[in-house]
Protein backbone atom coordinates (compact mmCIF):
# COMPACT_ATOMS: atom_id res chain seq x y z
CA UNK A 1 0.00 0.00 0.00
CA UNK A 2 1.19 3.68 -0.94
CA UNK A 3 0.06 5.80 2.12
CA UNK A 4 0.38 9.98 1.64
CA UNK A 5 0.41 11.84 5.19
CA UNK A 6 -0.52 15.51 4.93
CA UNK A 7 1.16 18.01 7.74
CA UNK A 8 2.45 20.64 6.31
CA UNK A 9 3.60 22.38 9.93
CA UNK A 10 4.62 23.70 12.19
CA UNK A 11 7.17 22.01 13.58
CA UNK A 12 6.23 20.78 16.78
CA UNK A 13 2.96 19.45 15.02
CA UNK A 14 5.07 17.29 12.68
CA UNK A 15 7.31 16.09 15.75
CA UNK A 16 3.75 15.28 17.70
CA UNK A 17 3.39 13.06 14.66
CA UNK A 18 6.38 12.04 13.66
CA UNK A 19 5.42 7.98 15.29
CA UNK A 20 2.99 7.64 12.53
CA UNK A 21 5.60 6.42 10.61
CA UNK A 22 7.06 3.67 13.47
CA UNK A 23 3.34 2.90 13.97
CA UNK A 24 2.41 2.43 10.16
CA UNK A 25 6.31 0.60 9.32
CA UNK A 26 5.54 -1.71 12.47
CA UNK A 27 2.07 -2.80 11.20
CA UNK A 28 2.72 -2.78 7.79
CA UNK A 29 6.15 -3.47 6.83
CA UNK A 30 5.92 -3.37 3.39
CA UNK A 31 4.12 0.00 2.93
CA UNK A 32 5.78 2.87 0.98
CA UNK A 33 4.60 5.91 2.64
CA UNK A 34 5.27 9.91 1.20
CA UNK A 35 4.23 13.05 3.50
CA UNK A 36 3.66 16.95 2.58
CA UNK A 37 5.15 19.35 3.90
CA UNK A 38 6.08 22.97 4.04
CA UNK A 39 9.50 23.81 2.76
CA UNK A 40 10.87 25.66 6.18
CA UNK A 41 10.01 22.42 8.19
CA UNK A 42 11.36 19.57 5.84
CA UNK A 43 14.53 19.05 7.24
CA UNK A 44 13.04 17.08 10.41
CA UNK A 45 11.56 14.63 7.93
CA UNK A 46 14.71 14.84 5.12
CA UNK A 47 16.20 11.08 5.47
CA UNK A 48 13.92 9.82 7.43
CA UNK A 49 14.31 5.82 6.70
CA UNK A 50 10.97 4.94 6.89
CA UNK A 51 9.84 7.84 4.20
CA UNK A 52 9.79 6.91 0.38
CA UNK A 53 8.91 10.48 -0.59
CA UNK A 54 9.19 14.01 0.63
CA UNK A 55 6.63 16.66 -1.16
CA UNK A 56 7.34 20.25 -0.29
CA UNK A 57 5.37 22.98 -0.29
CA UNK A 58 6.71 26.30 -0.76
CA UNK A 59 3.38 27.99 0.50
CA UNK A 60 5.04 31.53 1.89
CA UNK A 61 7.16 32.10 -1.58
CA UNK A 62 3.54 31.42 -3.74
CA UNK A 63 1.52 33.64 -1.46
CA UNK A 64 4.15 36.03 -2.05
CA UNK A 65 4.04 35.84 -5.40
CA UNK A 66 0.70 34.45 -6.32
CA UNK A 67 -0.17 35.61 -9.74
CA UNK A 68 3.44 35.00 -11.11
CA UNK A 69 3.22 32.29 -14.01
CA UNK A 70 6.43 30.60 -11.94
CA UNK A 71 4.18 30.01 -9.18
CA UNK A 72 1.42 28.18 -11.07
CA UNK A 73 4.12 26.16 -12.44
CA UNK A 74 6.00 25.16 -9.74
CA UNK A 75 2.43 24.51 -7.89
CA UNK A 76 1.22 22.08 -10.84
CA UNK A 77 4.95 20.19 -11.00
CA UNK A 78 4.14 19.80 -7.16
CA UNK A 79 0.53 17.96 -7.81
CA UNK A 80 1.94 16.33 -10.73
CA UNK A 81 5.09 14.87 -8.35
CA UNK A 82 2.42 13.46 -5.73
CA UNK A 83 0.37 12.18 -8.46
CA UNK A 84 3.02 10.17 -10.17
CA UNK A 85 3.43 8.10 -7.14
CA UNK A 86 -0.28 6.56 -7.36
CA UNK A 87 -0.78 6.67 -3.51
CA UNK A 88 -3.77 4.34 -2.23
CA UNK A 89 -5.23 6.47 0.11
CA UNK A 90 -4.28 10.20 2.41
CA UNK A 91 -4.05 10.22 5.61
CA UNK A 92 -4.79 14.23 6.47
CA UNK A 93 -3.45 14.48 9.85
CA UNK A 94 -3.69 18.37 9.62
CA UNK A 95 -7.36 19.06 10.08
CA UNK A 96 -7.45 22.24 8.12
CA UNK A 97 -8.60 24.02 4.55
CA UNK A 98 -4.98 23.70 3.19
CA UNK A 99 -4.52 20.16 3.92
CA UNK A 100 -7.75 19.53 2.72
CA UNK A 101 -7.01 21.06 -0.76
CA UNK A 102 -3.62 19.46 -1.06
CA UNK A 103 -5.58 16.05 -0.07
CA UNK A 104 -7.96 17.04 -2.88
CA UNK A 105 -5.70 18.03 -5.85
CA UNK A 106 -3.70 14.35 -5.17
CA UNK A 107 -6.02 12.69 -7.23
CA UNK A 108 -6.46 9.89 -4.58
CA UNK A 109 -10.27 8.71 -4.13
CA UNK A 110 -9.63 7.55 -0.53
CA UNK A 111 -9.19 10.35 2.11
CA UNK A 112 -9.07 9.68 5.37
CA UNK A 113 -9.02 12.53 8.39
CA UNK A 114 -10.01 13.37 11.63
CA UNK A 115 -13.55 13.36 12.86
CA UNK A 116 -15.18 17.47 13.50
CA UNK A 117 -14.68 17.52 17.10
CA UNK A 118 -10.31 17.65 16.07
CA UNK A 119 -10.47 19.54 12.31
CA UNK A 120 -8.58 22.65 12.92
CA UNK A 121 -10.98 24.31 10.60
CA UNK A 122 -14.82 22.95 9.56
CA UNK A 123 -14.17 23.34 6.04
CA UNK A 124 -11.67 20.11 6.35
CA UNK A 125 -14.95 18.00 6.79
CA UNK A 126 -15.76 18.85 3.23
CA UNK A 127 -12.46 17.29 1.47
CA UNK A 128 -11.58 14.06 3.11
CA UNK A 129 -13.94 11.16 2.56
CA UNK A 130 -13.81 9.30 5.61
CA UNK A 131 -13.64 10.43 9.11
CA UNK A 132 -12.13 8.37 11.73
CA UNK A 133 -14.46 7.65 15.20
CA UNK A 134 -13.61 10.09 17.53
CA UNK A 135 -11.98 8.96 21.32
CA UNK A 136 -12.01 10.47 24.61
CA UNK A 137 -9.02 8.71 25.40
CA UNK A 138 -6.95 9.91 22.63
CA UNK A 139 -7.22 12.95 23.63
CA UNK A 140 -3.09 13.92 23.10
CA UNK A 141 -1.95 14.79 19.98
CA UNK A 142 -0.04 11.90 18.80
CA UNK A 143 -2.34 9.38 19.75
CA UNK A 144 -5.17 11.82 17.24
CA UNK A 145 -2.81 11.29 14.38
CA UNK A 146 -2.22 7.67 15.27
CA UNK A 147 -5.57 7.09 15.41
CA UNK A 148 -6.29 8.36 11.75
CA UNK A 149 -3.39 6.16 10.83
CA UNK A 150 -4.95 3.05 12.61
CA UNK A 151 -8.42 3.28 10.25
CA UNK A 152 -5.55 1.96 7.50
CA UNK A 153 -3.38 -0.44 9.63
CA UNK A 154 -6.07 -1.73 12.11
CA UNK A 155 -3.34 -2.75 14.32
CA UNK A 156 -3.53 -1.57 18.08
CA UNK A 157 -1.33 0.86 19.33
CA UNK A 158 -0.59 2.06 23.40
CA UNK A 159 -1.09 4.63 25.16
CA UNK A 160 2.81 4.87 25.87
CA UNK A 161 5.63 7.46 24.94
CA UNK A 162 6.49 6.81 21.09
CA UNK A 163 9.40 7.38 19.83
CA UNK A 164 10.80 7.81 16.75
CA UNK A 165 13.57 8.37 14.12
CA UNK A 166 14.89 11.52 12.99
CA UNK A 167 18.17 11.15 10.23
CA UNK A 168 21.10 12.87 11.40
CA UNK A 169 24.59 12.81 9.73
CA UNK A 170 27.66 11.62 10.79
CA UNK A 171 29.15 15.31 10.39
CA UNK A 172 26.17 16.58 12.76
CA UNK A 173 27.44 13.21 15.22
CA UNK A 174 31.34 14.30 15.52
CA UNK A 175 30.70 18.08 15.34
CA UNK A 176 28.49 17.27 18.60
CA UNK A 177 30.82 14.66 19.85
CA UNK A 178 33.41 17.38 19.55
CA UNK A 179 31.00 19.93 21.73
CA UNK A 180 30.25 17.50 24.57
CA UNK A 181 33.92 16.70 24.60
CA UNK A 182 34.65 19.92 25.51
CA UNK A 183 32.18 20.47 28.41
CA UNK A 184 32.71 19.97 32.12
CA UNK A 185 32.31 15.88 32.51
CA UNK A 186 29.11 15.05 34.52
CA UNK A 187 25.50 14.89 33.92
CA UNK A 188 24.25 17.18 31.11
CA UNK A 189 21.19 19.55 31.34
CA UNK A 190 19.41 21.29 29.31
CA UNK A 191 17.45 24.58 29.25
CA UNK A 192 15.75 26.15 26.91
CA UNK A 193 13.67 29.05 28.08
CA UNK A 194 12.21 30.44 25.38
CA UNK A 195 8.82 30.50 23.52
CA UNK A 196 6.73 31.70 21.22
CA UNK A 197 4.01 33.00 23.91
CA UNK A 198 4.35 35.26 26.22
CA UNK A 199 1.32 33.01 28.40
CA UNK A 200 4.27 29.98 27.89
CA UNK A 201 7.21 31.82 29.11
CA UNK A 202 8.55 31.00 32.52
CA UNK A 203 10.88 34.20 34.06
CA UNK A 204 14.36 34.28 33.96
CA UNK A 205 14.43 35.08 37.40
CA UNK A 206 13.12 31.29 38.00
CA UNK A 207 15.11 29.64 35.61
CA UNK A 208 18.17 31.63 37.49
CA UNK A 209 16.94 29.98 40.85
CA UNK A 210 16.03 26.82 39.27
CA UNK A 211 19.68 26.19 37.59
CA UNK A 212 20.87 27.15 40.96
CA UNK A 213 19.45 24.13 42.60
CA UNK A 214 20.23 21.92 39.84
CA UNK A 215 23.95 23.02 40.36
CA UNK A 216 23.67 22.50 44.22
CA UNK A 217 22.41 18.82 44.03
CA UNK A 218 24.17 17.61 41.38
CA UNK A 219 28.03 19.35 42.03
CA UNK A 220 29.09 17.17 38.66
CA UNK A 221 26.13 18.91 36.42
CA UNK A 222 26.83 21.06 33.20
CA UNK A 223 23.86 23.42 32.66
CA UNK A 224 23.49 24.25 28.88
CA UNK A 225 21.40 26.83 28.08
CA UNK A 226 19.62 27.28 24.32
CA UNK A 227 18.25 30.09 22.13
CA UNK A 228 16.60 30.27 18.97
CA UNK A 229 16.45 34.10 18.17
CA UNK A 230 19.28 36.92 18.92
CA UNK A 231 16.10 38.22 21.67
CA UNK A 232 16.95 34.68 23.81
CA UNK A 233 20.64 34.94 23.05
CA UNK A 234 20.85 37.71 25.55
CA UNK A 235 18.43 36.97 27.67
CA UNK A 236 20.13 33.23 28.81
CA UNK A 237 23.61 35.12 28.56
CA UNK A 238 22.16 36.95 31.39
CA UNK A 239 20.49 34.01 33.19
CA UNK A 240 23.90 32.02 32.35
CA UNK A 241 25.56 34.31 34.32
CA UNK A 242 22.96 34.32 37.08
CA UNK A 243 23.23 30.43 37.58
CA UNK A 244 27.24 30.64 37.87
CA UNK A 245 30.17 28.82 36.47
CA UNK A 246 28.30 25.04 35.98
CA UNK A 247 25.97 26.90 33.13
CA UNK A 248 27.04 27.71 29.59
CA UNK A 249 25.45 29.25 26.83
CA UNK A 250 24.92 26.99 23.94
CA UNK A 251 25.55 28.39 20.32
CA UNK A 252 23.24 27.57 17.89
CA UNK A 253 23.02 24.54 15.53
CA UNK A 254 21.36 23.67 12.60
CA UNK A 255 18.01 21.61 13.10
CA UNK A 256 19.51 17.66 12.74
CA UNK A 257 23.29 18.67 14.97
CA UNK A 258 20.58 19.76 17.73
CA UNK A 259 18.66 16.64 17.58
CA UNK A 260 22.35 14.83 17.71
CA UNK A 261 22.85 16.94 21.03
CA UNK A 262 19.58 16.48 22.29
CA UNK A 263 20.18 12.49 22.46
CA UNK A 264 23.17 13.07 24.35
CA UNK A 265 21.75 14.91 27.01
CA UNK A 266 20.49 13.45 30.48
CA UNK A 267 17.47 15.82 31.18
CA UNK A 268 15.75 18.46 28.81
CA UNK A 269 13.81 21.19 30.89
CA UNK A 270 11.69 23.76 29.02
CA UNK A 271 7.87 24.94 28.89
CA UNK A 272 5.80 23.80 26.03
CA UNK A 273 8.26 24.41 22.74
CA UNK A 274 9.98 22.12 20.29
CA UNK A 275 12.89 21.51 21.19
CA UNK A 276 11.25 19.64 24.52
CA UNK A 277 9.10 17.87 21.87
CA UNK A 278 11.86 16.90 20.31
CA UNK A 279 14.22 15.78 23.12
CA UNK A 280 11.04 13.32 24.17
CA UNK A 281 10.70 12.16 21.10
CA UNK A 282 14.41 10.46 20.56
CA UNK A 283 14.15 9.24 23.75
CA UNK A 284 15.14 12.15 26.32
CA UNK A 285 14.02 12.37 29.73
CA UNK A 286 12.00 15.72 30.08
CA UNK A 287 10.66 18.19 32.51
CA UNK A 288 8.45 21.04 31.05
CA UNK A 289 5.93 23.63 32.40
CA UNK A 290 2.34 24.29 30.84
CA UNK A 291 0.60 27.31 31.26
CA UNK A 292 -1.71 28.40 28.81
CA UNK A 293 -1.61 25.15 26.97
CA UNK A 294 -2.42 21.60 27.97
CA UNK A 295 0.11 19.33 28.98
CA UNK A 296 -1.81 17.02 28.69
CA UNK A 297 -3.14 16.99 25.20
CA UNK A 298 0.28 17.93 23.94
CA UNK A 299 3.46 17.15 26.62
CA UNK A 300 5.65 14.59 26.14
CA UNK A 301 4.52 10.93 27.32
CA UNK A 302 5.77 8.29 29.22
CA UNK A 303 7.62 7.40 33.03
CA UNK A 304 11.17 9.74 32.05
CA UNK A 305 8.77 12.74 31.37
CA UNK A 306 6.87 14.78 33.71
CA UNK A 307 4.84 17.71 33.17
CA UNK A 308 3.93 20.32 35.95
CA UNK A 309 0.86 22.50 35.00
CA UNK A 310 -0.16 25.74 36.33
CA UNK A 311 -2.72 25.05 39.40
CA UNK A 312 -4.94 28.25 38.63
CA UNK A 313 -8.18 27.53 37.48
CA UNK A 314 -7.79 29.54 34.48
CA UNK A 315 -4.82 27.03 32.79
CA UNK A 316 -5.10 25.73 29.68
CA UNK A 317 -6.63 28.61 28.40
CA UNK A 318 -4.70 28.82 25.29
CA UNK A 319 -4.75 33.01 25.39
CA UNK A 320 -1.32 34.22 23.82
CA UNK A 321 -2.08 36.80 26.03
CA UNK A 322 -3.21 38.10 29.38
CA UNK A 323 -3.50 40.48 32.17
CA UNK A 324 -3.20 37.80 35.47
CA UNK A 325 0.50 37.14 33.49
CA UNK A 326 2.44 37.95 36.02
CA UNK A 327 0.16 36.04 38.19
CA UNK A 328 -0.01 32.23 36.12
CA UNK A 329 4.10 32.92 35.90
CA UNK A 330 4.58 32.76 39.58
CA UNK A 331 2.00 29.74 40.07
CA UNK A 332 4.65 27.31 39.24
CA UNK A 333 7.38 27.43 41.87
CA UNK A 334 10.90 27.24 41.74
CA UNK A 335 10.13 24.24 44.09
CA UNK A 336 7.47 22.60 42.24
CA UNK A 337 9.74 22.41 39.03
CA UNK A 338 13.00 21.30 40.90
CA UNK A 339 11.11 18.67 42.79
CA UNK A 340 10.30 17.01 39.01
CA UNK A 341 13.76 17.45 37.88
CA UNK A 342 15.01 15.60 41.04
CA UNK A 343 12.59 12.54 40.22
CA UNK A 344 13.87 12.31 36.86
CA UNK A 345 17.23 12.84 37.91
CA UNK A 346 17.26 10.61 41.04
Amino acid sequence: MRILIIKTSALGDIIHALPVLDYLHASMPDVAIGWVVEEHCKDILEGHPYLAHLHQLRSRTWRSSWFSSSTWREMAGTVSEIRAVGYDCVLDIQGNTKSGIVGLVSGVKRRLGFPSERMQEWVNRLFVTERTKYDAADNHATLRCLSVANAVSHAPYDTGQYLSRIAVSQTDEQRITSYISGLRPGRKVLLHTGTTWQTKYWGAESWIELGKAICRQYPDVCVLLSWGNRQEQAMVASIASGIGECARVMERYPLKAFVALLRRMDLVVGGDTGPVHLAAVVGTPTVSLYRSSDGSASGPRGAKHIIVQSPLPCTRCFKTSCSRDAECRASISVAMMFDAVRQVLG
